[in-house]
């Protein structure tokens, strides 16, 4: 079976733990200091998407919606 994401993706979302970790990672918008442990792998996964590595794409709004 073929890995979902590739390593070089893992490596930028252990990169944000770090920063998160450290207290240096902050949000896109607000730039407040992010506390959340799933807050910084999306933040590390949608760098790795940015830079084009292999990350499937995110859910659609109605899928995630319809999740909770």
């Amino acid at each position: 079976m073929a890995r979902k994401y590739s390593k070089s993706a893992s490596k930028s979302v252990k990169k944000a733990m770090k920063k998160r970790k450290a207290g240096t990672l902050k949000s896109g918008r607000s730039g407040k200091k992010v506390k959340s442990r799933k807050q910084a792998i999306a933040i590390g996964l949608s760098e790795a998407r940015a830079a084009g590595k292999k990350v499937p794409k995110r859910k659609s709004k109605s899928k995630r919606k319809a999740k909770k």
